[in-house]
């Protein structure tokens, strides 16, 4: 397993691999041609940045879990139902989520991130997994209410797009198996989702399988896995932790 992390030292902002304690710091592309500069940092002495500054599309999926279709009571659908964040959402590891001038519930959504590391264009299930260089934890950030305000429209771009409604990190890891891990989501301290990642009803080589022969899937960009039941409110001053063993804790607050 590889532990990617993006970060910020002495004004400088750098790429490498975790080892230990240390980073071995690289240079060039994380999903070409990269390698080794030579230089180790203490990991302790580095401000951690989200793995990748700007990914070209992020795409969120939606009902994917079997436990929330049974707490909703609705049909697991046929198909992968998703949708798109905007790269004005991305925020970094520890920086405050700002609060968006409007009359709604601000809910988290603690999920695992697929993060593509080659071109994807109709692909196979079978061959999926080839195109994938990594995992990260997500915030799926989500103003609620106005979900429903419009009984004519569903505005799932507005609710999910304001600015920093995408939080994601601490660092891209490969060579996990997603099927064996869990996301834990934590608000002020207490456990409020605590989720299998087997429960997908659409697992990771269906995803990116799917999506490929809908849209050409380019490197650095993240598929979203959905997420489970427990989602809840962050007030004002909220504090959530969304862990997944081998990955990490992403950990932001909401002004």
């Amino acid at each position: 397993m590889a532990r990617w992390i993006r970060f910020s030292h002495d004004g400088q902002t750098a790429f490498g691999q975790i080892e230990g304690d240390s980073v071995h710091v690289f240079m060039g592309d994380l999903f070409g041609d990269c390698h080794p500069t030579g230089q180790v940092l203490p990991l302790a002495g580095l401000q951690p940045l989200r793995p990748i500054e700007r990914p070209g599309k992020t795409i969120a999926m939606y009902n994917n879990f079997h436990a929330l279709l049974t707490k909703m009571n609705v049909t697991p659908p046929k198909e992968p139902q998703y949708l798109l964040k905007p790269p004005n959402t991305y925020l970094d590891p520890g920086v405050t989520i700002p609060r968006p001038d409007c009359d709604s519930r601000i809910v988290f959504e603690g999920e695992l991130a697929v993060v593509i590391g080659k071109k994807a264009k109709s692909v196979s299930p079978a061959a999926a997994l080839d195109h994938v260089f990594g995992y990260t934890c997500v915030n799926d950030v989500t103003a609620v209410d106005l979900l429903t305000r419009d009984p004519s429209f569903q505005h799932w771009v507005r609710a999910k797009g304001f600015d920093g409604f995408c939080p994601f990190g601490p660092v891209i890891a490969s060579g996990l198996d997603p099927s064996q891990l869990v996301v834990r989501t934590t608000l002020n301290g207490t456990v409020r989702q605590e989720y299998p990642l087997s429960d997908m009803l659409f697992n990771v080589p269906q995803i990116v399988s799917a999506l490929s022969h809908d849209m050409t899937l380019e490197p650095g960009d993240m598929i979203l896995c959905g997420t489970s039941v427990g989602v809840g409110v962050m007030k004002p001053d909220s504090l959530v932790e969304v862990e997944i063993a081998g990955i990490g804790t992403l950990t932001n607050r909401i002004n």
